[in-house]
């Protein structure tokens, strides 16, 4: 996910292990909150969508709609625009979302997922999802909650690791605990009618354990998030490196087991 038009640093950046991550992504395992609201037909646009998986998903709930996936980054829509759209009307293209290049009340749902975190103007990022939404239609937003994170069994790395996450995340910009927040900056925004839940990913399964510790290890340091955590003086390469090994040991662990929340909004338009 990018965005332009704020302030802000993609803590993540596009290194192919983000990108890794985010193609693991499904409707159903991250935008489970809203299929139930899906009808076909409707026309659909996912801004921030990344490599597009959720966004391809999505489109074959809503088929025959349209449905346009929207993102800053060139590299996430060239990586998008690879996917297999066989029998669904999708497509990908790089935008601005604090000036979304649509008429007003142009689509039926207008989604976001992990976007709202990323940026110093969350309440003007959904007032724009808004306008570009159609009045009695949705606007849904999911994003994560760092703080609440948790695992077993305990590790030094990883409670470090989250601290500088958090840490790296607000000096971007951003809001790392965006999920709790949710709800509120819906009703800045405009909402008067807001349904708000949260549901989590685990993953406590060898397979899952590894997969996550592996991205994470990588991603902590070798991105763009290692590069700004050293500019910003939190830690050094050597302690980085150090982590990466903790989110290894980590993934070895028999009883291992890690839950990431998220907070979710469905925001009808009037």
């Amino acid at each position: 996910m990018t965005v332009q038009g704020d302030g802000t640093r993609y803590t993540h950046g596009h290194h192919a292990s983000v990108l890794r991550s985010h193609r693991w992504r499904t409707a159903e395992n991250s935008a489970s909150y809203l299929l139930p609201h899906l009808v076909p037909g409707s026309s659909l646009l996912d801004v921030g969508c990344g490599p597009g998986t959720i966004t391809v998903d999505l489109a074959r709930r809503v088929a025959p709609g349209r449905v346009i996936g929207l993102d800053r980054s060139d590299e996430a829509i060239d990586t998008a625009s690879g996917l297999d759209t066989e029998g669904v009307d999708v497509t990908f293209t790089t935008g601005d979302l604090f000036a979304l290049p649509f008429d007003d009340g142009t689509f039926d749902v207008v989604h976001a997922h992990q976007v709202l975190q990323h940026l110093d103007r969350p309440v003007a990022a959904l007032a724009e999802m808004a306008r570009v939404c159609r009045p009695g239609g949705i606007v849904a937003a999911r994003d994560g909650d760092y703080e609440t994170m948790t695992w077993y069994p305990a590790s030094p790395e990883l409670a470090r690791w989250l601290d500088l996450y958090r840490r790296t995340a607000r000096a971007n910009g951003g809001e790392p605990d965006a999920g709790r927040h949710l709800s509120g900056w819906a009703r800045a925004a405009g909402f008067s009618e807001v349904l708000a839940s949260a549901s989590a990913w685990c993953f406590a399964t060898p397979e899952d354990r590894r997969w996550w510790s592996e991205t994470w290890a990588e991603r902590i340091s070798g991105t763009v998030l290692a590069q700004r955590i050293i500019e910003l003086g939190l830690a050094t390469g050597e302690e980085l490196d150090a982590i990466a090994a903790g989110w290894l040991r980590w993934a070895e662990e028999p009883d291992g087991w890690f839950a990431v929340l998220h907070g979710e909004v469905l925001c009808t338009v009037r």
